[in-house]
């Protein structure tokens, strides 16, 4: 692991002197306060709950995350420094996993960004914090997810706009998937549909009861792309 610490570390560096992560969390931010406020009828009802801000969090997700993961890969490709990072004397799964994480962490400071809507929502009265955290850590790892596909995504192309596109429909699909499941009858695969897209697993972590089927959910998933990133760069590693 302290190798992909120190491929995290170097990732961080490059991010906080790059205005892009600024940038994209307030775009972040403020894109799921116009969608709370104005699609959510947030002033109307005046609750306290974020049930609109987490209800639009995996729209959001579709479009800020590819936009993270599309340059890890592509600009190492399109720049001509893959062949360079991979004469390094580490290994490829600890490339991964360090700008994995470091990326990751951006997604953390994105949520951060949004935290002006937990005050406004705790100023109209007694706010539940269990869905709040809940809906937060859901958050999270979603975005962890979607990193991890956007990030295998970004290693197959190097153009940053194909593999910004490709990001958003293979993260949309997992969202939309119980959308599709809707359409069959009860039954096998409707049940996979289900399972296997991120909605009900971050509703249900949302909720404020986080259970452990949710968390392996979203923990296999990561382990999966990842899995793939790596494979995809050991073999142009071996070309």
């Amino acid at each position: 692991m302290r190798d992909s610490f120190a491929v995290f570390r170097k990732e961080m560096r490059a991010y906080l002197v790059s205005p892009i992560p600024y940038l994209l969390a307030a775009f972040f931010a403020a894109f799921l306060a116009y969608l709370v406020f104005d699609k959510a009828y947030f002033f109307v009802l005046k609750q306290a709950t974020l049930e609109g801000l987490f209800r639009f969090m995996p729209l959001a997700m579709v479009v800020v995350v590819p936009a993270i993961a599309m340059r890890l890969w592509s600009e190492e490709l399109r720049g001509g420094t893959f062949e360079t990072l991979l004469t390094f004397p580490v290994r490829t799964r600890h490339l991964v996993v360090g700008k994995w994480l470091a990326a990751w962490v951006v997604i953390g400071g994105c949520l951060l960004a949004t935290v002006g809507l937990v005050v406004t929502a705790a100023t109209l009265g007694d706010l539940d914090k269990g869905p709040t955290i809940g809906g937060y850590l859901g958050s999270w790892l979603m975005g962890g997810a979607f990193l991890a596909i956007g990030l295998w995504l970004s290693s197959l192309t190097s153009n940053q706009i194909v593999a910004f596109i490709l990001g958003v429909i293979v993260c949309a699909a997992f969202v939309f998937m119980e959308d599709a499941a809707a359409k069959f009858e009860a039954g096998t695969v409707a049940s996979t549909l289900t399972n296997l897209g991120v909605t009900s697993h971050f509703q249900a972590i949302g909720r404020g009861v986080v259970d452990l089927r949710d968390v392996v959910y979203f923990v296999s998933l990561i382990g999966f792309f990842l899995y793939l990133n790596v494979e995809t760069i050991e073999n142009r590693r071996s070309r």
